[in-house]
């Protein structure tokens, strides 16, 4: 929904036009007031995210992640915050300088908004003061490949500048009207604001002492250099120049936060590093190994300045455990108090419905714990890793969801913001938002049909005919660009440069291919009932001809006269009704039993085991022939095995020894829908 812009509205920049690679640019404005007004409100965006402060408190961050083309106006309420006589308000903006996986750079940085007191408007105009905050560094390094930037400040770079005098700031810079060839619209946020909780860490888990590394540029590799010099040891009252201890607080599963700490008594030079990790090796906390493929190395360091401070990053993460590394320059007393910051989505929940047994009811609480944390501005595959909202993983993400509430609000918004930011093909991103042709996959185009049917169906719905009919167009130009891609033998192919389907298992990757052609199969399946169209489900059929007379001789492979077919795609055969009656019951005994069968590896004489995210679909053709106790069975053999070992979350596969492995992924939450049906 478009807002009304008040006038004089505009987006305002750095005084700099080129202030935005790695930067953190602080915005002032000071009103006067005759009296605490009855009602004030702060309406605002920004490209890429804020924070908000007004008279020196902390309310808020945000937007919501958007596509340029629809930026989401988040609503606060700030009338708590303000008093009579002189009030400060406090905008900073961050501008990473270029595109990551949940979020689209367009080489220019800033925010719009405006503040509502009593009647009377204030808009983000020439009259706010700007300055670029010289505390945080440039020169930074990627936490990951998916994300921005880690954090280096110093913080004798800077004061308490939320209050402080401002007017002598340059003004801050036109970037553009509201709307133009930057941000083209200003919507409402269509998600409630998050609850953000600022909690003390009492109970440490570890303490690790013993002298600094010789510091680097790389603060997570410094992280890992004193883990290695630093034993897990009780810490001195006083700690020693030269040397560095280490806190461990575990939050008792992964979840969004931001780790802070208030220190009393800090000296000059002193370092402070905050990091994070999600899990253990070996009874120790695994950090990260930049190295590897995600290259993660999610460590933040400040340099500090004397005396009192609050130390917090600017960028929340995810993480089950929070670690602080603090190397003295001079003999030191420790006087610290540590917090993390965490966020939850305010989900209105069904009363909780009782397992069949024990073991079922801790896998429900697993599952249900899972995708909580994986629920943010929208859903999140991987708070560890990503923080991103891929569209494939909401299949999955939104059955799970749906089965403990029915706020269908995060499945809109991934059905809507994958719908804005097609290509112009009429390719579907796979990544909300995102700009990374890298990884665009192409069957997560029949995932967002897929999220349209689970839309239509879900029982918090009451638009349903309204959003197929806002969506008619861009389902009818997915279908005709997809069916380009269906050659002379009826089957379908990737696309140059695409992926042919994103997937943890072992599946052959060939083509033609069986997983491929089914899946494309189910989606025209379900779009042409969505549409009604009769030529859809003429090409579905002949689909599925084609499908039957390719891949089969006395049985089933992958490609034609290639590797057996795999566990998913035998699922598909009978989702599809390509195999039925039974064949199809005989194809669910043999997928059931390689289920039950807890051989996670892919020997060549099994069936090729499917991912726990592909394993919904496992469940879809399962419950398409009535064997929902098959269903059960799966989930207390597999799933089982991570609750009962006390695991407080779904792992992202089968195992997660490699080093970004993730301990919490929203996908593999999908066994609560099915418990809870």
């Amino acid at each position: 929904m478009t807002l009304p812009i008040p006038e004089g509205a505009v987006w305002i920049g750095s005084d700099h036009p080129f202030d935005l690679a790695e930067v953190y640019i602080n915005f002032r404005r000071d009103l006067v007031l005759e009296k605490a007004p009855e009602k004030a409100r702060f309406v605002l965006t920004a490209d890429s995210r804020y924070k908000l402060w007004v008279n020196g408190t902390y309310v808020a961050r945000g937007p919501a992640r958007s596509w340029p083309e629809a930026m989401a106006l988040d609503d606060l309420d700030i009338t708590p915050y303000l008093r009579a006589g002189p009030n400060h308000l406090a905008v900073q903006v961050y501008s990473p300088g270029y595109s990551h996986f949940a979020y689209v750079h367009r080489a220019a940085m800033g925010w719009i908004g405006w503040v509502a007191i009593d009647g009377d408007i204030t808009p983000s105009d020439r009259h706010w003061h700007v300055k670029r905050d010289a505390s945080y560094s440039a020169l930074v390094p990627r936490v990951s490949i998916y994300g921005t930037g880690a954090e280096q400040r110093d913080m004798r770079q800077t004061g308490d500048w939320q209050t402080a005098p401002a007017a002598h700031w340059p003004q801050a810079r036109l970037v553009q009207p509201p709307l133009g060839p930057i941000w083209g619209d200003l919507v409402a946020r269509d998600l409630p604001l998050l609850n953000e909780t600022l909690s003390p860490l009492a109970q440490v888990w570890q303490t690790r002492f013993g002298a600094s590394p010789a510091p680097t540029p790389d603060a997570h590799l410094d992280l890992r250099a004193a883990f290695a010099t630093c034993p897990p040891s009780p810490l001195p009252p006083i700690i020693p120049a030269g040397h560095a201890a280490i806190w461990i607080f575990d939050l008792g599963h992964s979840q969004t936060c931001a780790a802070a700490c208030h220190i009393i008594n800090a000296a000059a030079g002193d370092s402070l590093s905050v990091s994070y990790a999600e899990k253990l090796r070996d009874g120790q906390v695994l950090l990260s190994d930049p190295d590897t493929y995600c290259r993660m190395r999610p460590t933040d360091r400040t340099i500090l300045r004397e005396g009192v401070q609050w130390v917090e990053p600017f960028t929340q993460r995810g993480a089950r455990y929070v670690i602080f590394q603090l190397d003295a320059h001079s003999d030191y007393t420790p006087d610290i108090q540590f917090f993390a910051r965490t966020q939850a989505y305010p989900l209105a929940e069904r009363p909780r419905m009782p397992q069949a047994t024990p073991t079922l009811d801790a896998i429900a609480q697993m599952c249900r714990r899972t995708i909580l944390s994986c629920l943010a501005d929208g859903f999140v595959d991987s708070i560890w890793r990503e923080s991103s909202q891929w569209l494939g993983d909401v299949v999955a993400e939104a059955f799970a969801l749906q089965g403990i509430s029915d706020d269908p609000r995060p499945l809109a918004r991934a059905i809507n913001m994958a719908a804005v930011g097609a290509a112009q093909d009429g390719i579907l991103p796979s990544i909300l938002p995102g700009d990374v042709p890298a990884y665009v996959v192409t069957d997560y185009n029949f995932s967002w049909i897929e999220l349209l049917d689970l839309y239509a169906h879900h029982p918090g719905v009451t638009d349903a005919a309204q959003m197929i009919a806002r969506h008619r167009h861009t389902l009818d130009r997915l279908l005709q660009r997809l069916h380009q891609d269906v050659g002379r033998n009826g089957l379908i192919r990737s696309q140059p440069g695409r992926r042919l389907f994103l997937d943890w298992s072992q599946a052959p990757r060939g083509e033609p291919n069986l997983t491929y052609n089914t899946r494309y199969l189910h989606a025209l399946q379900i779009a042409a009932k969505l549409t009604g169209s009769a030529q859809v489900a003429d090409q579905a059929r002949a689909l599925q001809s084609a499908i039957q007379s390719r891949f089969f001789t006395s049985l089933w492979h992958e490609t034609p006269q290639g590797p057996p077919a795999c566990q998913l795609s035998l699922a598909l055969l009978i989702l599809t009704d390509t195999v039925t009656g039974d064949q199809a019951h005989h194809l669910a005994a043999q997928i059931t039993a390689r289920s039950l069968d807890l051989d996670d590896t892919s020997p060549p004489d099994k069936l090729t085991l499917a991912s726990p995210f592909m394993h919904h679909y496992i469940f879809q053709a399962l419950d398409h022939l009535g064997q929902s106790a098959q269903i059960h069975a799966i989930i207390t053999a597999r799933w089982g095995r991570w609750a009962m070992a006390g695991a407080p979350t779904t792992w992202e596969n089968w195992d997660i020894t490699f080093p970004d492995g993730s301990a919490c992924h929203g996908f593999s939450a999908h066994p609560l829908g099915w418990l809870n049906r």
